[in-house]
């Protein structure tokens, strides 16, 4: 069995940081599927999806990783051709990646006591972002 689902969220861009684990509980549950895999996707090219322990602390210390790893202010290429001054965001998209799979087991999904599910949106203004939740199982 498949069912998808859909949400949106509203951001600030800059990294925000957002936790949508009740979210996309609600669409497992929904789905009536007890074992199987859940996969959230944010289909574009400047936001990721991974899992953190959502409390300031940690979420702080993932900005500031990810600042490290593509600042800001470096030199993007994609800058050069686009102009949108958003290269920045594209890289860290492709560090965090833009979908994440996660095991659905009796209804719910597996997750660990401190594991919260977050959308990561890094482009460099706020954005509507729409994402999908795909339960695939039985």
């Amino acid at each position: 069995m498949v069912h998808s689902g859909t949400f949106e969220v509203s951001t600030q861009g800059f990294g925000d940081v957002i936790d949508i684990t009740a979210r996309v509980a609600a669409i497992v549950e929904e789905s009536g599927i007890r074992n199987g895999i859940a996969c959230v996707a944010n289909p574009g090219s400047t936001a990721g999806i991974t899992t953190i322990e959502f409390e300031p602390g940690a979420v702080a210390d993932l900005k500031a990783a990810l600042e490290r790893l593509a600042p800001e202010g470096a030199r993007y290429r994609h800058n050069d051709t686009w102009g949108d001054g958003n290269g920045f965001s594209h890289l860290r998209s492709a560090l965090i990646g833009a979908s994440r799979a996660f095991p659905v087991r009796n209804g719910r999904v597996a997750l660990g006591t401190w594991q919260q599910i977050v959308f990561l949106d890094f482009d460099n203004r706020p954005r509507r972002r729409k994402l999908v939740v795909t339960v695939v199982g039985e």
